[in-house]
């Protein structure tokens, strides 16, 4: 008599959070250059005919601030003939350093950068904090020849929320930025509050001088959300990753009472990690979301950082941790199945 409630309940869990979508997965063949995994990827956005490809750009490990650029034609050519050779362009981004002098002087500290977006030919940088930091930041500028120059005056404090306790998230910023309209939108990497404070962060940047900010409620979303791109006017597809690890990292996983959301990052081995792609949707100053299509069990680990709309299908990207080692940054593509 006690099996058809377990049945019930196994049931409910897997339609309430099973895929509607499939895709296949293709990976593509990146130079060694790229491949390397100190790039430490963070973030995609396609411009133009170009995907561009954000490293995290950790300039306390001495690394070099770059975007790189692959043609999609060419990407397209090398996922039918991998032994095609990608041809790419680096582009180094330009002032980063002063910029993070300037944030030291607010007590702020710079881990890397973490979203990338394109409005209106300005090239919006989503900056990362130190966990005890007050503010993470977004930063401005414009391609230039062969770089990416950033203005020193631009620099928008986007200030990091408390939880219960009146601490911030260990490890969490605003991993996600996009747009609508004319607000960019930066999206706080955990929204998955207890007291309701689930939100994106908008911003109307006139100037330093001149900003709208709005809060936006995000519903909430279990686990941390990594990247977004945008699939029309007011819709979106994002990263959902959860890292099994233990310690302060535990604060992303979900109560045990949440049988649902629960089931998907542990079993009888103990906890795992795990990765899907969300559906998002902004509509009336909220964001809503639902499951789209869970990674496969061979990818599932990979933390992936960077993800952009392209055809019928996604650009995803890790940053450089992978199922085992030796780690490298990882560039797939992900087909849309009949």
């Amino acid at each position: 008599m006690r099996v058809y409630p377990l049945l019930i309940l196994l049931f409910s869990v897997f339609f309430s959070n099973g895929q509607n979508a499939n895709f296949s997965v293709k990976k593509i063949n990146l130079p060694s250059e790229i491949s390397y995994f100190d790039n430490q990827f963070s973030g995609l956005y396609i411009n133009g005919e170009n995907l561009l490809l954000m490293s995290e750009s950790r300039l306390q490990d001495n690394a070099e601030p770059k975007v790189y650029a692959l043609k999609l034609q060419d990407i397209e050519h090398n996922i039918s003939d991998s032994n095609f050779v990608l041809p790419y362009k680096k582009y180094p981004i330009i002032n980063l350093d002063l910029l993070r002098e300037k944030m030291a002087d607010k007590g702020d500290e710079y881990e890397g950068l973490e979203a990338i977006t394109i409005v209106d030919n300005f090239v919006y940088l989503s900056v990362e904090t130190a966990t005890p930091s007050n503010n993470c930041y977004l930063l401005r500028g414009v391609f230039k020849d062969s770089i990416i120059e950033m203005d020193k005056f631009f620099m928008l404090p986007t200030p990091k929320p408390y939880d219960a306790n009146g601490k911030h998230i260990y490890n969490a910023g605003y991993e996600a930025i996009t747009y609508v309209d004319d607000i960019i939108f930066n999206i706080f990497e955990y929204n998955s509050f207890i007291n309701d404070n689930n939100f994106a962060i908008g911003i109307t940047p006139i100037s330093n001088r001149d900003v709208f900010y709005q809060k936006n409620v995000f519903k909430e979303l279990p686990f941390r959300i990594t990247d977004i791109t945008k699939t029309s006017k007011n819709e979106f597809t994002a990263l959902n990753y959860f890292f099994k690890g233990g310690g302060e990292d535990s604060v992303y996983r979900v109560s045990l009472n949440d049988v649902a959301n629960d089931a998907l990052i542990r079993d009888e081995k103990g906890y795992k990690s795990y990765c899907r792609l969300i559906s998002v949707k902004y509509k009336k100053s909220v964001f809503s979301w639902k499951p789209l299509w869970e990674f496969p069990a061979a990818y599932m680990s990979y933390n992936w950082e960077g993800i952009a709309s392209y055809k019928e299908g996604y650009f995803i990207i890790n940053d450089k941790y992978t199922a085992a080692k030796p780690y490298s940054s990882v560039l797939l593509y992900l087909s849309k199945a009949d």
